[in-house]
């Protein structure tokens, strides 16, 4: 077997292999045309172009990671995802304009943002380093209480007991869009029907179970 070196160049069947994992994970979404238009990747100066390309990208977002079911966005990781560089036309996102997007995605539209369809994790308060991953809500915490309440409706779930595990992989969810979600993002999902009285929230982590009322 011949030795590596510090100058061995990449073995091409691992390459060949990862690139074609990733196509494989990402030609099923459809990326739009801005995603080929190369200044889509820097942030412009002009205040009113800036705003509405930090909308589109804001969209993006949101329509990328509900395809592929994903909540959690870490940004050192994410950017070097298709979402975020686009190989084809040698074009990346930097970090601070992606910091800047998701900024935009945490505020209200009321202070002229994306309608917080973000949340940086550990709280809003934070800067640099420190913000280095962020809930992405392309259903907020309230819409998804919606849609889980109206599925307790429809099942006749109101009364009974379930874990966590059950209501995230059982066999009573499947094909329902909230299946595999995470236990953090359930919880906070839940939040808006325990304020309700219409559920209640018990056990320890990793152990947690619900009731419908």
């Amino acid at each position: 077997m011949a030795s590596l070196s510090s100058t061995s160049s990449p073995r091409p069947a691992l390459t060949s292999t990862i690139s074609q994992f990733r196509q494989q994970e990402d030609d099923s979404f459809p990326f739009p045309p801005t995603h080929s238009f190369p200044p889509f990747y820097t942030l412009q100066p002009t205040l009113l172009t800036r705003t509405s390309q930090l909308a589109k990208w804001s969209l993006l977002v949101q329509r990328y990671h509900a395809h592929h079911h994903r909540y959690r966005l870490h940004l050192a990781t994410a950017l070097s995802s298709p979402l975020f560089h686009n190989a084809a036309i040698h074009r990346r996102l930097s970090h601070a304009s992606l910091t800047e997007i998701v900024n935009y995605m945490v505020k209200s539209e009321k202070d002229g943002g994306g309608g917080q369809r973000a949340e940086w994790i550990g709280g809003a308060v934070g800067k640099g380093s420190e913000r280095s991953e962020a809930w992405i809500w392309w259903k907020k915490p309230d819409e998804w209480a919606e849609v889980i309440a109206g599925w307790v409706d429809k099942t006749g779930q109101k009364g009974v007991v379930l874990t966590f595990y059950e209501l995230l992989n059982g066999d009573a969810v499947k094909g329902e869009d909230w299946v595999g979600m995470e236990d953090e993002v359930l919880a906070r999902c839940l939040t808006p029907l325990v304020k309700k009285g219409k559920a209640q929230v018990f056990g320890e982590e990793g152990e947690k179970g619900v009731k419908f009322f």
